[in-house]
C-alpha cells in the first residue's frame, strides 16, 4: 500500500500514524492521546492545567527532570480518533493556549487501545 501523504505526511505524527496503520491498528476508533507541554514554573504549569479542567480536559501535573529549564510538565489526555487533523489541531490548540505562559511543547504519545 502506497502512503498517502494528505492522510500521513512525513513527520513525526504523520510517521507514527503511518507506522501504526501498517501495523494493522484501526485508526478511526477513538483512544486516549496524551500531548504534554513543560513549564519553567510550577505556578505556570498550574495556570495552564486550571486552564484545561475548565474546558474539561483529564490530565495530569507532574515534575519534569529532563529538562532544568523547564521542571514542570501538564499532561492532557484527549479521546480522540487517530488521525493526523485531530491531533495536529489539539496539538496546535496547546501550544497557542500555553505561549502566553511559556508553555513549551513536549511531545505527543500514543496509547494503545
Amino acid at each position: 500500500m502506497s502512503r498517502d501523504l494528505n492522510l500521513f505526511p512525513e513527520d513525526e505524527i504523520g510517521n507514527v500514524l503511518w507506522e501504526m496503520q501498517q501495523a494493522g491498528e484501526d485508526l478511526s476508533h477513538e483512544r486516549e492521546i496524551e500531548f504534554s507541554v513543560i513549564f519553567p514554573s510550577q505556578e505556570l504549569a498550574l495556570k495552564f492545567g486550571q486552564l484545561l479542567l475548565e474546558n474539561n480536559q483529564k490530565l495530569s501535573f507532574c515534575p519534569f527532570e529532563a529538562n532544568p529549564d523547564f521542571p514542570w510538565e501538564i499532561t492532557a489526555y484527549p479521546q480522540m480518533p487517530a488521525n493526523y487533523f485531530s491531533i495536529s489541531g489539539y496539538q496546535e490548540l496547546l501550544e497557542t493556549s500555553s505561549a502566553p505562559l511559556h508553555g513549551k511543547f513536549d511531545g505527543v504519545y500514543f496509547v494503545k487501545p
